[in-house]
């Protein structure tokens, strides 16, 4: 037969295949000459007659008036369990939904409403011909089966009105032959030979609505086309209330514009496809033309532009007004402007620009918590315990506030992009406040509730009531300074080394320093604790034992458990596993130390050093306890001494308060501990006995987020009453010891284009092996990760081409992805980088040599 047949009795084939009894109804009657094709002169009217629908078999049977003959001549092929295929055909007729009398037939099989018979000789056509050349072909509406079936044969000829465009770009897909010459001038010298151009302006002027000049070259016809592309798409997604100005709307109004709904539904597909099929010849065809329009942040203002960044200004543009939305506190404004740009083709293309979009994200979800904490403490009562939940909540937490501000300055640290300073103030300031609302209103609930919070776990008690009741060999891991943000992080990365894990909150003793925090941890400390001075020198005392440093804690820790083991939490990470056994020996605790984020916040001289530190914390603890668990450690505590505020350095000076003087005996940005002095304004007085201690000593704490005048920077520091330095995490967890996965080979390739790190931000490429593309059917879960010595420096905070969440890659097949690492550790002389399962932590990939650093070059 012909090309027409063919493709409409595989339609049909294909329905048959699926539900066996095919109704089809068709008003027209065109394909009367169809069936009688299929029949082969034979009658099907006075009964159904064996065919073919292409391959598969089948009964025939052609409706002549009657419906009830049209079921008695089908019945017993289609009355069984099983029916045969048949095709009743129903000419001049349409199909009755509700009455009809093949109603049967065609809830048991189905029915088939045909379609115009041009459609499927469009589709046919496509074949050989443009969209344009069938346009042409089919605009005759006295067009009978007969004719469109001569149109389709192909007789090897080159038949006239046959597609040279075809041939030179090897399809007949108009939309995508535009899109291909306008990316790629390759073709043009094949579409000169072959005398295509009058075809290719024939295609332009129908498909998009643009005329291209009869006398221009190839080259000037394309620069003309692609500014007709890339201005109407622009301008189509221009907002209600975009306001051209100037000589950019007169050049603007230059460009003709696309007059149809469907020449511009042609343009927007043209520019789409040439973003993802010919990027490199997109970018300098569009940045020349936005240079050419004189395009600019100041043409057009952020909110007014449409979801399609088709010019570079665009992006610019609109991430500047997010940040005036922030500015202006208007965060789900600014939320739902960066939702539609989450795909942007230029914020993907550039991991600086796509850095700059998660300094936005961050920061307006920052604005969204602080808002939605506000309120919150508008509405809050004056019980402490009421407070402290309020704080841990699993839903709503406001620890989530905390949490958000460390991701936020984590990032900005790291930056080299500028920033928009009113933006970034504006959210620090939000934060700050908010933070002094909420330490202002617990602090007024401690005092009204005299100093006791009911059914919250006291620091003092996290040995006998968490650590003593676990099976043994044990790990106590005390971390100073984590707050409870932190540990609700670490929670989230410890899914993969645990098999059970539970966090609870408890109270820090006061004041949270480290003497006092520490010492609270150890054993005895629920019977009898105090903190004390001991010739003119604070500490806290257990069992009448002074604790006032590290040494005297240790040595107490030694007289109650003789056989432990005291090592830090470099120690853990930096020893091979085999060192690390023998260390640990038999050893039923295993006390570990870490004090990484303290020592950062106290001693780092600058604020961004120490954000960068304090942010890897989480992950050399995650690690820390993957190591124990390699060596048969199945049981591990984490928890702190205390929390901390850390602001942004530049807080004002009026933030310092007079120190109560007196017999002091410490002084702390935070606290004050001694006998007599007064109280200044802005402070609070509450004697040890208030506290439970057995003491002679009064505690003075700022009543805000105030600092005593104590030396010091305005931005770290703690020892005071607030929830961010009182409210500390117990994390209890059962660690998966069936030894380490195994290291898979070819499971990832990754791939750089630098032989040194000179950046703090720098990129890497990151692709699905073969052993993965072979076990694994669909993505895989990653976590890239930066080592120097064994220990993570750098963390993974962006990605274009797959999605990064909690440093967690999730890489598709066949999918190239960039991912932008933050250099955490600016000491360090060299790196490694590795890819892990983010499932089994089985290594998947690691570099072959260390890559040095050398920042600043």
């Amino acid at each position: 037969m012909h090309p027409l047949h063919d493709y409409i009795a595989n339609q049909i084939s294909d329905r048959i295949k699926d539900r066996r009894v095919v109704v089809m109804y068709d008003k027209r009657e065109e394909l009367r000459p169809f069936f009688a094709e299929i029949a082969d002169g034979r009658s099907a009217s006075a009964g159904p007659v064996a065919v073919n629908f292409g391959k598969r078999k089948a009964s025939l049977y052609v409706f002549d008036g009657s419906f009830l003959k049209a079921r008695f001549a089908v019945e017993d092929m289609t009355s069984g369990d099983q029916p045969d295929n048949v095709v009743v055909y129903i000419p001049g007729l349409d199909r009755d939904a509700k009455g009809s009398l093949l109603m049967e037939l065609e809830k048991a099989g189905t029915f088939y409403q045909q379609p115009a018979l041009k459609q499927f000789a469009r589709l046919v056509l496509r074949k050989r011909f443009t969209d344009i050349a069938i346009d042409e072909m089919l605009k005759s509406d006295a067009l009978t089966y007969t004719d469109l079936a001569g149109m389709a044969q192909d007789d090897g000829g080159g038949s006239q009105g046959a597609s040279l465009l075809k041939s030179v770009f090897g399809t007949t897909d108009t939309v995508a032959i535009i899109t291909d010459w306008l990316g790629d001038t390759s073709y043009d010298a094949d579409i000169q030979t072959k005398a295509a151009v009058g075809e290719l302006r024939d295609a332009a002027l129908a498909k998009m609505g643009l005329a291209l000049p009869a006398d221009a070259t190839l080259g000037r016809a394309r620069q003309i086309a692609l500014r007709y592309v890339l201005v109407n798409e622009f301008r189509s997604d221009l907002g209600p209330n975009a306001d051209l100005q100037g000589q950019v709307a007169t050049v603007i109004k230059n460009v003709p514009e696309a007059k149809t709904s469907d020449h511009h539904k042609a343009v927007r597909e043209v520019a789409k496809r040439l973003r993802e099929r010919h990027s490199t010849a997109y970018v300098e065809g569009a940045d020349k033309i936005e240079a050419e329009l004189g395009l600019s942040r100041e043409a057009v203002n952020g909110t007014a532009l449409g979801s399609i960044d088709t010019f570079r200004f665009e992006e610019a543009a609109v991430v500047a007004a997010c940040f005036d939305l922030i500015a202006s506190e208007k965060f789900e404004q600014a939320s739902a402007l960066m939702g539609a740009r989450e795909s942007s083709f230029w914020v993907s293309r550039e991991l600086s620009r796509k850095s700059v979009w998660a300094v936005c994200k961050l920061m307006v979800d920052l604005g969204l918590v602080s808002s939605a904490v506000d309120a919150m403490i508008a509405k809050a009562n004056g019980n402490p315990t009421t407070w402290v939940d309020r704080y841990v909540s699993e839903k709503d937490g406001w620890y989530a506030l905390d949490q958000a501000q460390r991701r936020l300055e984590a990032f900005l640290s790291s930056l080299d992009e500028e920033v928009d300073e009113k933006a970034k103030a504006k959210i620090r300031d939000l934060y700050e406040n908010t933070v002094r609302r909420m330490s202002e209103g617990f602090l007024k609930a401690l005092q009204k509730a005299d100093w006791t919070v009911s059914g919250v776990l006291q620091q003092t008690r996290i040995w006998s009531d968490v650590v003593a009741s676990r099976p043994v060999p044990v790990a106590y891991v005390m971390v100073d300074a984590m707050r409870f943000e932190m540990g609700h992080e670490l929670i989230g990365r410890l899914t993969t080394r645990a098999s059970e894990v539970q966090m609870r909150p408890a109270l820090a003793a006061l004041p949270s320093i480290t003497p006092v925090g520490m010492a609270a941890l150890l054993p005895g400390a629920s019977a009898t604790f105090s903190v004390v001075s001991n010739k003119d020198r604070l500490g806290a005392s257990i069992d009448g034992t002074f604790l006032p440093d590290l040494s005297a804690r240790q040595k107490f820790l030694k007289s109650r458990i003789p056989d432990l083991i005291d090592l830090t939490l470099d120690d853990v990470i930096s020893m091979s596993t085999k060192a690390l056994q023998k260390k640990v020996g038999n050893s039923k605790v295993i006390i570990i130390r870490s004090t990484e984020i303290d020592a950062a916040g106290e001693n780092a001289t600058t604020t961004t050093y120490a954000r960068r530190v304090m942010d890897n914390v989480v992950e050399d603890l995650a690690r820390c306890l993957g190591r124990l668990a390699t060596i048969g450690i199945g049981e591990a505590v984490v928890t702190a001494d205390h929390g901390h505020l850390f602001f942004a350095a530049d807080r004002d000076p009026s933030m310092r308060l007079d120190t109560p003087g007196g017999d002091a005996i410490d002084l702390h940005r935070r606290c004050w501990v001694g006998r007599g002095g007064a109280t200044p304004a802005g402070s609070v007085r509450v004697p040890g006995a208030k506290l439970g201690y057995p003491t002679d000593l009064d505690f003075a704490f700022p009543a805000s987020t105030s600092v005593f005048k104590s030396g010091g920077d305005l931005a770290y520091h703690h020892g005071g009453t607030s929830l961010q330095e009182m409210v500390i995490p117990v994390i209890a967890v059962k660690l998966k010891v069936d030894g380490s996965a195994k290291a898979e080979k070819d499971a990832v390739v990754l791939t750089h284009d630098f032989d040194a790190v000179t950046n703090r931000i720098f990129t890497v490429h990151i692709e699905l092996g073969a052993a993965s593309k072979d076990l694994f059917a669909g993505a895989r879960k990653v976590r890239p990760i930066v080592v120097s010595d064994d220990r993570p420096v750098a963390r993974a905070a962006i990605a274009t081409g797959a999605d990064l969440a909690e440093g967690v890659l999730t890489l598709p097949p066949a999918v190239k992805a960039n991912v932008g690492f933050m250099l955490t550790d600016d000491t360090v002389k060299h790196v490694r980088i590795q890819v892990l399962d983010a499932e089994t932590d089985a290594i998947l990939y690691v570099s072959k040599k260390d890559i040095p650093v050398r920042l600043g070059v």
